[in-house]
């Protein structure tokens, strides 16, 4: 395979990656403001309470939309090791979301159904970049590429040849 061409396959698994991701984010998303704006609507909890709640719904949809849609072909030999490190960095994910929220909020007080919305918005914007970046570099490790695997393989049978060639001549 030529350089370009590989450049061009790694290309192409990067955009199917990202839009498999995006499918999963954007039914996450749905969720994820259905139960804030739910919350709000149904309890007298705080804006950025009832936005924690709705985070936290949406962060087990998503591991269960990413584990078994976005990221089906990763490594899974480390489930109890993935899932720790999902949850970590969905953490730091729900701080940077909420974060933008509280501030919008607290600090600034706009506080208004659409004002919520809008920077509960923005946070999970913010919060995605960190996500993706995150999980597809510690999270749900790829696996060895397939071609590399191929060279692997064909070294060994190469190898495994070779004793047996020199023990035919020396008999």
């Amino acid at each position: 395979m030529t350089e370009r061409g590989a450049v061009r396959v790694r290309l192409d698994r990067l955009t199917r990656e990202v839009a498999k991701f995006g499918a999963v984010g954007a039914v996450g998303t749905l969720v994820n403001f259905g139960v804030f704006n739910l919350v709000r609507h149904l309890t007298d909890l705080h804006v950025v309470r009832a936005s924690v709640v709705a985070t936290v719904v949406a962060i087990v949809f998503n591991y269960v939309g990413f584990r078994y849609f976005t990221y089906r072909d990763r490594d899974k030999s480390g489930r109890t090791k993935e899932l720790t490190l999902f949850l970590l960095f969905s953490a730091v994910g729900l701080v940077i979301e909420n974060g933008v929220l509280y501030a919008a909020t607290y600090w600034f007080g706009w506080d208004g159904r659409l004002q919520a919305n809008f920077f509960k918005f923005l946070g999970m914007g913010i919060a995605t970049l960190f996500r993706f970046w995150s999980y597809r570099t510690w999270v749900f490790k790829a696996l060895p590429a397939r071609e590399a695997v191929a060279h692997a393989e064909s070294f060994l049978e190469e190898s495994d040849e070779r004793p047996r060639t020199v023990a035919r001549r020396a008999g």
